[in-house]
């Protein structure tokens, strides 16, 4: 195949199943699902017969074909795993391959189809510190047996896709992975609008899940400690979850609410200007596979400040397009410090760098430089590159 030279990958005629936890218009739809989505779609384009086997939301159909592809929904959060199981098993010898896209828990498809059907699993990243945030101590240690022992020995002998190199890595130490692992990193859109009006005092963007392992109640205390350093500081938080609701009564608890402005889903105009016109970007995670809203940032000329944990040390490249902090209480250090370097003071120092225009705008060419060499379509043909050949004639 030719797709990372310029030619698109011929792919006609390949049966694939991509089994993914949600599909992108799921209310709770993040980073996996995107690059699920954007994938799954160009191996359409390029001639792929593409069925997306997810969960089914509220409000959602159980099937229905979207840009080509064929979705089948069925089952939440947990279910899920069982309808999609018993979904391939019944189809299982109408596909030529299965991607089998883990968040946390794989779905074990080597199980389910013949052996002649190849099976590639994507890992975002090493979820064992987030079963204990998400879940009571029993269902944390089935989770982390799910996705260690038992996913390394069924996926030995299968090529897991990887989205970034500390993901590997992590794999390897954390979850003692032997099988072969590659990297397929995560693309990007190119901007509606390539520039947009900085806003004249500083200002900070979080963009994410409310969930609690993106742990926005950090940002909202680097916002109390800093509005006395900073005045007329604005702190602009976007994305919808479960912890919306606690995190805008925390502001309201603390006297923010002329500092931390909540705005829930928006529309992605309204998400790009947001971004566009803050000075910088925040992620307060305690761990991601890549960090596509660092990606986005980037685009539109806007550095993170972030903590040193996985993926988001490989998004954000330290000192040229964003800061990176301290390791965070999840990577084993104590909470938002690591030798004297919070993220209050990171943030801190990277507004006073960014108050300079010539530096400011020297950071925001090195972004957009960054983010370019990122795009879905090379991404979605690096991931072709592993897809066997389609079958010439017949089934």
């Amino acid at each position: 195949m030719n797709g990372t030279n310029g030619v698109p990958p011929r792919l006609s005629g390949l049966r694939v199943a991509l089994v993914n936890w949600r599909d992108p218009w799921h209310e709770r739809a993040g980073g996996a699902e995107a690059y699920a989505w954007e994938i799954g779609r160009r191996l359409t384009e390029w001639g792929a017969e593409l069925t997306f086997v997810t969960a089914r939301g509220p409000g959602q159909a159980a099937a229905e074909t979207v840009e080509g592809v064929r979705i089948v929904r069925g089952g939440g959060t947990f279910t899920v795993y069982a309808r999609a199981a018993a979904w391939l098993w019944r189809h299982r010898r109408e596909f030529d391959v299965v991607i089998d896209c883990q968040n946390g828990i794989p779905f074990f498809t080597p199980l389910l189809v013949p052996r002649e059907v190849r099976v590639l699993c994507v890992v975002h990243h090493v979820h064992d510190a987030q079963f204990g945030v998400h879940f009571p101590g029993w269902l944390a240690r089935l989770g982390r047996f799910l996705e260690g022992p038992a996913a390394r020995r069924i996926y030995r002998r299968h090529l897991c896709v990887a989205v970034s190199p500390s993901t590997v890595a992590a794999m390897r130490r954390r979850l003692a992975w032997t099988g072969p692992i590659t990297v397929v990193p995560n693309g990007g859109h190119p901007p509606q609008r390539a520039r947009h009006e900085r806003t004249e005092r500083p200002s900070l963007v979080c963009v994410g899940r409310m969930v609690p392992h993106k742990r926005m109640e950090l940002v909202v205390g680097l916002a109390e400690t800093m509005r006395a350093e900073w005045p007329g500081l604005t702190v602009d938080l976007v994305g919808r979850g479960p912890e919306l609701g606690r995190l805008t009564a925390l502001v309201a608890e603390r006297g923010l609410t002329h500092v931390v402005r909540l705005h829930g889903h928006v529309p992605e105009e309204e998400k790009e200007r947001l971004v566009g016109r803050a000075w910088a970007h925040l992620s307060a995670s305690q761990g991601e596979g890549w960090g596509l809203s660092v990606l986005e940032a980037a685009a539109l000329g806007v550095p993170t400040v972030a903590f040193d944990v996985d993926g988001l040390r490989d998004a954000v490249r330290d000192g040229r397009t964003g800061w990176l902090a301290g390791q965070s209480a999840g990577e084993g250090m104590a909470e938002g410090t690591a030798e004297g370097r919070s993220l209050a003071k990171v943030t801190s120092e990277a507004l006073t760098l960014l108050s300079d225009p010539a530096r400011a705008a020297e950071t925001a060419r090195e972004c957009r430089a960054w983010a370019a060499r990122f795009t879905w379509d090379r991404s979605a043909a690096m991931f072709a590159e592993l897809l066997p050949d389609p079958p010439r004639k017949g089934r």
